[in-house]
């Protein structure tokens, strides 16, 4: 069984997303999991085998030891019945209780398509009927208790839903999307001829860290994450805050 299983688009995306929220799981002792549906193949900048590097230094920094890639091309993740098996055999190899994933409206076609790809899988996942196997055995049906999206670049179509306090693991959160040293403004770490991208630009990393600075105050922290939720919360009584 997994506590949380993240399904991304690319490489670097949970780093970007929820790398705090993450860490904060890991710390507690919580298995964590990604899984990633392309390799980040066709990205202005670096490679793929970088890109594979840079993920294992990054997942070592959030103290996640488990994780995998689909494989599926970059810039055409499609939202075919092969590709949501595909995600479904995932699921049911991790067993997670919590799924994280990207947010219904985005900039990258393959994040938008990664969010129909994960909502699918996860209820097809629990039918008995649909039938998947893994290195040769057949697959049992599990079906995650709930899912949350993460946020990526464009605001979430309503207000969030959840914000989580990052303050203790904000360090690691900017350490572990340092490590992707290709793709972002890190001169004294990585240097070439290749074009400046939106995430390549000096002042993008700040961008990051005001984000999370406004999410931690309108809850009074200093640094949070927000995240969007796919049914509804509910508690069983108010004086769970109290």
């Amino acid at each position: 069984m997994t506590d949380v299983l993240l399904i991304s688009a690319h490489p670097d995306d949970v780093e970007l997303s929820c790398a705090g929220t993450v860490k904060k799981l890991t710390n507690e002792g919580r298995r964590v999991v990604f899984v990633e549906c392309t390799r980040g193949e066709l990205g202005s900048r670096g490679t793929a085998e970088l890109r594979a590097e840079e993920a294992r230094n990054a997942a070592a920094i959030l103290g996640v030891t488990e994780r995998e890639n689909l494989g599926m091309p970059d810039g055409a993740v499609m939202h075919t019945n092969e590709n949501i098996l595909r995600v479904v055999e995932a699921i049911r190899a991790y067993k997670p209780t919590i799924m994280l994933i990207p947010p219904p409206f985005e900039r990258h076609p393959d994040h938008e398509a990664v969010h129909r790809l994960a909502r699918a899988a996860a209820f097809l996942s629990g039918l008995t009927k649909v039938r998947t196997t893994r290195d040769g055995v057949e697959q049992e049906p599990h079906r995650p208790t709930r899912m949350f999206c993460f946020q990526q670049q464009y605001d979430f179509p309503t207000k969030p839903d959840l914000y989580v306090d990052v303050t203790e693991t904000h360090e690691a959160r900017m350490e572990s999307i340092r490590a992707y040293t290709s793709q972002f403004h890190l001169p004294h770490l990585y240097t070439s001829d290749e074009p400046t991208t939106y995430i390549s630009r000096p002042e993008f990393l700040e961008e990051l860290v005001t984000r999370s600075q406004h999410y931690g105050r309108l809850i009074g922290v200093r640094y949070a994450e927000a995240f969007m939720s796919i049914e509804p919360i509910g508690v069983s009584s108010l004086s769970v805050f109290l």
